[in-house]
This record gives C-alpha cells, structure tokens and sequence, in this order.
C-alpha cells in the first residue's frame, strides 16, 4: 500500500500553474527560437525582403522595415526561448548598433545544430563543452582576419566609408548608400572620438527625395520663435528652463472662492499677472537674450519677453530641450533665485531657417563644436522611419569602429574562416535570399578558402565569389565578435533548460464597485 502511494505523482504547484519536463521542455525552446530564426532569416544580407508590421491600436500604424531588433521588438511572443533571443536582439541593437537579425539567425542555427545532436542521445553539456571550445577558436580566426588601420587616416577614412556603405546596402537607403555613408561618416568624424551619438541630431521632414538629405553643421529645433520677438540674434546667452510660464496659479484643489462682485475676481487676476511679471523679471536677470522652455509660454509672459528684447520658444519637447543643453554648454533650471549658479548655454547665432514649407529654428556656433543635425527627406513617412533606422546602425556601427579601429571583410568572408557548421549557415542564407544556388556558392566560397583564398566572400551584385578586399565590402570587427558571442552565450542558455515552469495565471476579480 505505501509503495503504491509512494509512486502518485504528486503536484506541488497551485491549481492553474503549468509543467514541461525535459524533452518535452526541450522542443519547446528548440521550436520557439528556430521559430524566431525563421521570421527574420529572409531579411538577412543585400538581398534581403522588408516586414510590414501592422499596430494593434486605434490608428493601426504601419511600419515597412527589414531591421532585426525593430521587427522583434513589434512582435508579441509567449515561448520563453524566443524571448531570450528577442532580448538578445535588443541587446545587440544597444550594444552596437546592427548585426542584430545575424545574430538572431546564428542562435537559432546553433539551436537547429543542437537539436540534431540530442536526437543522437549526446547529452546537452557536451555539445556546450564543444561550442565554447568552438567559439574560442571562432574568436581566434576573426582577431588574425582583422586588420588595423587605425594609425593611417586616410586608409581609416576609406575603412569607414567601406563599413558605413556595407552597413546601408542591406537597408532601405541601399541605392543610395554612397550619399549617406558620407553623411554618416562626416558627422562621426566631428564627434572627435567622443562617440557622443546625442550630439548628432536626426530631424525628418516630409518632401522632396531622399537624396536631398543633408548634414547641417549646428543643431535645428523644430519649433517657432514667439510673437513680435527678435527672429534673429547674435552672440547668444541661453537660458534653457523646464517652469510653468501659465499665469502662476495658487493650486489649491476643491476649494471655493466667493466674490461679491466682479471687481474682486479681476483683483484676483491683477494679483496672479504681478507674480507672473516678477517671476518674468527674476528670469531676466540672467542677463540673458534668449528663453527656451520646456513647457508652455502664455500670451502674457510671451508679451514680456517680447518687450524686453529676448526670444522666447516654447513647448520644445524633453528630448530636445535635454539635447539643446548638451551642444550649447547649459544645463536645465527651474528655479531662479540665484542666478550666479545658473550655467547659461551660447551660442553665435539663432535664426530661423525653411525646410520645405516649415519653419525651424537654427542653432550655429554652439559651445559643442561636434554637434551637427542631420536632416532627412522623403516622400512618405514610413520611408523616413525606416531611412531613420538604417542611418542609427550605420551611425553606431561608426562609432563603435572610432574605439576599436579594427575591421574584418563581409559577404560570408568572415564567417568562412570562424567556419563552424551554424556560422557557414549565414553566407547561405544570404545567398538564398538573393535567389541564387546557395549550395553552389557556398561550396565555392569554402574552395576558394581552401585555397588560402582569405579575402574571398561572397558577391551578390552578380551572384558569384569575389574579392572583398577589391569590392570594398567591410565591416565592424567589434559588431561581428559581438554578434558570435551573444548568439553562442543565448544558444547555450536555452540548450541548458531541461524544465519550463509557468505560474497560475491571475484570477480576475470582480468589480463590485463599478464607476
């Protein structure tokens, strides 16, 4: 009898909480991140398909994009593993800039590797011994295939421009990936190593092409100057606040006030414009001729300012205020009792300045001399997010290779000579994805490699092996070790699971006491 009792399967979480035991647990993973793997496999390389995702709101925005980590991000997924590599994706898109649906790719393609391997009864903790074995001698292969021109400008210049227009040629601003590599590249250089991507200003105006984007050497705040203010001024003194400037109310919530005639309620008023116009006083001691506030200016105020001869902006947005203090050398106030500790921002001259059929307000001579804005056209909004998004990458993809000037060579080159089952994956996938016979190149591309043919890779303009170094086709060696060993640690972390535990979802409780 006690052995009987002994052998019930006993459950010990609360009623509703779910189990998945080992193997079980483990094609759970295996399918969920190869799943993932999948879903972006198609965007990968030159060649690569966009996504349209479609907004669960109201509105239903679109979003046409062909980005690893935006297309991950959109998607809502319930498998823990395809979690993990979503998470990973993000990572790698803050770490680094790109390289994040590649590495995405890479995990899934070590898990399929996996799954092969458990099939054989090999037991999950050799398979991990053998990939850090791998991914060691992976690192080893890619620091001897790298090359530093870091003490040769011009050779580093031409580096850049290389990475700038291979990073582009797998996005949308692929045909036009020469005009915007040098966009990307000059606004890096002026960062003097800083790799301070805040000071590099994005602004997206509706219009014309997107050839005619530009790169503006000072900063442009998309707001508008205030009512009979100067439009124009030289050697700036800016005061940069984030205060109420609406008649300075006393907010005392639920009480009543009770008048006898209309007489006292415009007393009332005279009083809350006194407090404005010294608080509009207090401001001016700054010795200042520009005001820049965070939030809104009333008329009144506004009135003031445009009496005493300084320009006032406001509403601009926290972003833009945050960024406005960093190039021009203030810092945010919202407290004006003691001016001598205020840090004023400069700068030589504010104008406004028309782009298309708007207004914007420009910012020349700023104390931050790398700041610089770069301003992007298109012909729809979708476009602009997208062109957007692909100058991000290329933008930290560059500021990632100013600290750690190595390079390696793309198209599969680099892959080939790291040469592990799942990474010879990628350089097929990308042929696949060109349309073109991805057995016979890839066996190509190995040959060639063979041969100690290290410069070889894959070249998909006219689908046949070439000579990277020739084609120009370079990339980060900082994205690429990243994107091996984030896919390597991710693939091991979800090869270790051998149970999925899911917690008694919430009971809903009713509402007894509805509005």
């Amino acid at each position: 009898m006690q052995a009987s009792l002994s052998m019930a399967p006993v459950n010990i979480f609360k009623q509703g909480a779910d189990e998945e035991k080992a193997e079980t647990a483990r094609m759970s993973s295996f399918i969920g991140a190869i799943a993932i793997g999948d879903l972006v496999k198609s965007t990968l390389g030159p060649k690569g398909m966009d996504k349209i995702l479609l907004g669960g709101g109201r509105e239903g925005s679109v979003t046409v994009t062909n980005d690893g980590a935006t297309i991950l991000k959109a998607i809502g997924v319930d498998n823990p593993a395809a979690k993990v590599l979503v998470d990973m994706s993000k990572v790698q898109d803050d770490e680094v800039g790109d390289g994040t649906t590649s590495v995405t790719v890479l995990a899934a393609e070590l898990l399929r590797e996996a799954e092969l391997l458990i099939a054989k009864k090999i037991h999950p903790q050799i398979i991990i011994s053998g990939w850090r074995k791998a991914t060691q001698a992976a690192r080893e292969a890619l620091k001897e295939a790298a090359v530093d021109h870091g003490n040769d400008i011009v050779k580093f210049e031409e580096d850049l421009l290389n990475i700038a227009r291979t990073t582009l040629s797998s996005k949308l601003l692929t045909h036009h990936k020469d005009h915007f590599s040098k966009l990307a590249v000059e606004a890096v250089l002026r960062l003097k190593g800083s790799g301070n991507l805040e000071a590099i200003h994005v602004i997206k105006k509706l219009g014309s092409s997107l050839t005619d984007s530009y790169l503006d050497e000072g900063f442009l705040l998309d707001k508008k100057i205030g009512v009979n203010q100067p439009k124009r001024l030289e050697n700036v003194k800016i005061l940069i606040a984030n205060t109420g400037m609406d008649t300075d109310k006393i907010k005392i919530f639920g009480s009543r006030v009770r008048v006898d005639s209309t007489a006292k309620v415009a007393e009332i008023e005279l009083a809350e414009k006194e407090k404005m116009k010294e608080k509009v006083e207090r401001i001016l001691k700054h010795g200042i001729n520009c005001f820049i506030n965070r939030q809104l200016i009333y008329n009144y105020p506004e009135q003031l300012f445009a009496a005493a001869g300084v320009m006032a902006i406001e509403h601009a947005d926290f972003v833009g205020v945050e960024r406005l203090a960093l190039v021009t050398g203030g810092e945010i106030t919202s407290t004006f009792d003691h001016p001598e500790l205020v840090k004023l921002g400069h700068c030589k001259l504010i104008e406004e300045v028309m782009i298309g059929e708007d207004t914007l307000i420009h910012f020349s001579g700023v104390e931050m001399g790398e700041a610089c804005t770069i301003v992007l056209r298109g012909a729809t909004q979708q476009i602009l997010d997208e062109a957007e998004r692909s100058l991000h990458d290329a933008l930290c993809v560059l500021a990632q290779t100013i600290k750690e000037t190595r390079t390696v060579y793309g198209g599969g080159c680099s892959e080939m000579l790291m040469a592990k089952a799942a990474l010879a994956m990628l350089p097929t996938i990308i042929a696949d994805n060109a349309g073109y016979d991805s057995a016979d190149l890839v066996a190509q591309l190995r040959a060639a490699h063979m041969e100690d043919k290290v410069t070889s890779g894959l070249n998909m303009i006219q689908g046949t092996i070439g000579n990277m170094a020739e084609l120009g086709i370079t990339e980060s060696f900082q994205v690429k070790r990243q994107v091996l060993l984030s896919a390597a640690e991710a693939a091991e972390m979800i090869l270790r699971v051998d149970n999925i535990i899911k917690a008694a979802p919430r009971k809903r409780v009713p509402d007894h006491h509805p509005c």
